[in-house]
């Protein structure tokens, strides 16, 4: 479990999750967030020679992460599309899923990826960068409006609004933000100096997820592992911030990411998973001592009923 490639990315919750999917050696499973691939050689510590591991991951730098095990296949695709993707390596039905959603190492620390406000780079921030709409051109072209919504509701900034006015107004007298550093001058006027970091990480949180809409992407895959897993089989999801966790939470409760309870014709409450932790279970102190960014990391377990 020990072999992952470390300079990539450090999964949380290493042991809880696996633990958690409850792997049967001859089993076939999906990660849908390969990355460094730490998740997925656990699991393929765990199987037998008739097991599958099918791993997702848009971004083709994970690709030289790669396993070399015939029972092992890289798919090069956003798992939002788990279902198809499935379909065409001729898979049926799986036994097992793993999301781990939190962005890696590598992504927050490869400066040109613009990831991250700490170094000075083009704003990019596509997971994908074969496809898709740039930070930077997202910036360029976005109403004033749906930027405030963007930013509220995806960094939870109190004053999404105030940002989103400033970004357009340097954008119509010609200094485009088009770089970390322009970003971070144009909005750093509307943050307290105390909570610098928080709010600029929420600040790189919220357009990150427009750019790579990650939290329809969480939706579509959640809908489809109901489509994909058998009875019995296992969806475990690592979260790390409350957009996330919500709607996990909710899935997980209700079998739909509105969280709304549905009832059959007498009443009764017709579920579709059974949680396997009523509590979150979170990094221990030694973990987060390990691995600073396994704090915010919440794991939650549900089977197919």
């Amino acid at each position: 479990m020990n072999d992952q490639p470390i300079a990539y990315h450090i999964p949380a919750l290493l042991k809880e999750s696996i633990v958690g999917l409850n792997i049967v050696p001859d089993g076939t499973y999906v990660d849908v967030t390969f990355g460094g691939g730490g998740h997925s050689r656990a699991i393929m510590a765990c199987l037998g020679p008739d097991g599958r591991l099918y791993s997702f991951d848009q971004d083709m730098d994970a690709y030289a992460n790669r396993i070399d095990d015939s029972r092992f296949t890289f798919v090069h695709g956003n798992f939002a599309y788990l279902s198809n993707f499935l379909r065409y390596y001729g898979v049926g039905a799986v036994d097992g899923i793993i999301a781990d959603l939190g962005v890696s190492f590598h992504h927050f620390d490869d400066a040109e990826r613009g990831f991250s406000f700490r170094v000075d780079a083009p704003l990019d921030m596509r997971m994908n960068r074969d496809a898709g709409t740039t930070a930077s051109r997202l910036l360029e072209g976005i109403g004033e409006e749906e930027l405030a919504d963007i930013l509220y509701n995806y960094g939870e900034l109190k004053q999404a609004r105030r940002m989103a006015s400033a970004i357009v107004k340097a954008r119509e007298t010609g200094k485009p933000v088009a770089t970390v550093g322009s970003l971070i001058e144009v909005v750093k006027p509307f943050i307290k100096p105390a909570q610098e970091k928080k709010e600029l990480a929420q600040v790189f949180q919220a357009l990150r997820i427009a750019v790579n809409d990650e939290l329809g992407a969480l939706r579509s895959m959640l809908e489809q592992s109901l489509q994909v897993l058998r009875p019995g089989g296992r969806l475990v999801v690592i979260t790390y911030h409350s957009l996330e966790d919500r709607i996990v939470k909710n899935f997980i409760k209700s079998g739909n990411v509105e969280g709304r309870m549905e009832k059959d014709f007498f009443g009764r409450v017709a579920l579709t998973l059974k949680s396997v932790n009523n509590k979150v279970i979170q990094p221990s102190d030694e973990e987060v001592a390990r691995n600073p960014r396994s704090r915010s990391a919440k794991l939650r377990i549900a089977e197919k009923v």
